[in-house]
């Protein structure tokens, strides 16, 4: 049976990897400054991750949401202590679109409203409301364009104010450092004035952090660069390395009811098992620290090369911004420098996502190679 080809692929087969590198079938050594989108966020297999994943799936995986799982509650507990998100409360499910359409359903459940705002160039996902709240016109089929859905341009405050005071909006939602989109973001006083606004019209404020979240950003969330509040937090890709998980944090002000939200395999036992080991490791061994210094050394260097333009996003969620599209540079760093970057909607924009505990020489390995990449 042949696979449903939907995905445009690289020519290089994956079979193993170790921290920051990535082995192919011939054992060629591939730097992995791309994490399969953000997902790698404290190196592949990690002694510390593999035991957890090890020690959980071998005495029990997966049993269902009907039961007591003491494990949630301490992923739940964690998550609290690391982010500073004090008091709000998580629902677990499987990924970073499951999360953003809970976040959706969850606040037209709470305003019992229907009509979303959100931005351009934004990405949510592929499920029914999150794709239809994604600026993407070509994976929006008929059926998710019934969702109401306005997008508005970043830093347009007055388009916001107008659309909400027609008192039908449910939420207003907005990555704080664009992925998909290119790594752009909005300036304080829009974040700030749309939360305030928010508040001010019965609709909740949602704050897409799949990729930006749980480090990324030099801070656990992008968000907390600004003084807001959101009312919900959607987060993913870094949150399990690897496993599938998400969820979303959720103020104390929206209170649960029975049969709200569901999953099936959302925070099943080995899920958490991975979600525990990542916070552990991100604590123990100081990555948003690490984030910060490897994003000032990286920023540094790319300055002394002229063919950058721009340099956009924060912490290790960084693009280089060129004067021509970056496919072929990409293919070049893959096949010839075996080094694995990013691509964006803006296609001037090479993405860097790599683990958050990437080092110093590894940067110097990407950026000698894409010197010699450029020259050539």
């Amino acid at each position: 049976m042949p696979l449903f080809n939907v995905y445009p692929l690289y020519n290089v087969t994956p079979v193993s990897a170790k921290g920051a590198y990535v082995y192919d079938e011939n054992n060629t050594e591939y730097l992995d400054l791309y994490g399969g989108h953000a997902v790698i966020s404290i190196g592949h297999a990690h002694p510390r991750y593999v035991e957890a994943i090890t020690n959980q799936v071998s005495k029990l995986g997966f049993y269902s949401n009907a039961i007591q799982n003491p494990l949630q509650v301490e992923l739940a507990n964690k998550l609290e202590a690391l982010s500073g998100c004090k008091d709000y409360e998580l629902f677990l499910c499987n990924s970073g679109a499951e999360a953003n359409e809970n976040a959706l359903k969850l606040a037209s459940f709470q305003t019992n409203k229907s009509r979303v705002i959100a931005f351009k160039n934004g990405f949510h996902g592929r499920t029914s409301a999150a794709v239809a709240a994604t600026d993407n016109k070509a994976i929006i089929a008929p059926i998710n364009a019934q969702q109401k859905v306005t997008i508005l341009d970043l830093n347009d405050l007055e388009a916001v104010k107008t659309e909400l005071e027609k008192g039908d909006v449910c939420a207003v939602i907005v990555e704080f450092i664009q992925g998909v989109g290119g790594l752009d973001q909005a300036t304080a006083n829009f974040f700030e004035q749309v939360d305030l606004l928010c508040k001010a019209n019965n609709t909740l404020f949602i704050a897409d952090e799949v990729q930006s979240g749980y480090g990324r950003s030099g801070k656990f969330f992008a968000f907390q660069y600004y003084n807001v509040t959101p009312d919900i937090i959607s987060i993913a890709k870094g949150m399990g390395n690897g496993f599938p998980i998400g969820g979303i944090l959720i103020h104390p002000n929206i209170k649960a009811k029975f049969g709200m939200l569901g999953t099936t395999f959302g925070g099943n036992h080995l899920a958490c098992a991975a979600g525990l080991a990542v916070l552990n490791v991100i604590e123990d061994e100081f990555l948003i620290d690490n984030v910060k210094v490897i994003s000032e050394y990286f920023i540094k260097i790319a300055e002394t090369i002229p063919q950058i333009k721009q340099i956009k996003g924060k912490g290790l969620m960084i693009g280089l911004e060129f004067d021509f599209e970056v496919s072929e540079l990409r293919k070049k760093l893959i096949y010839d420098h075996h080094i694995f970057t990013g691509g964006a909607s803006n296609k001037k924009l090479l993405r860097i996502l790599p683990p958050l505990n990437i080092n110093k020489g590894h940067i110097n390995q990407f950026f000698e190679a894409l010197v010699e990449a450029l020259d050539e």
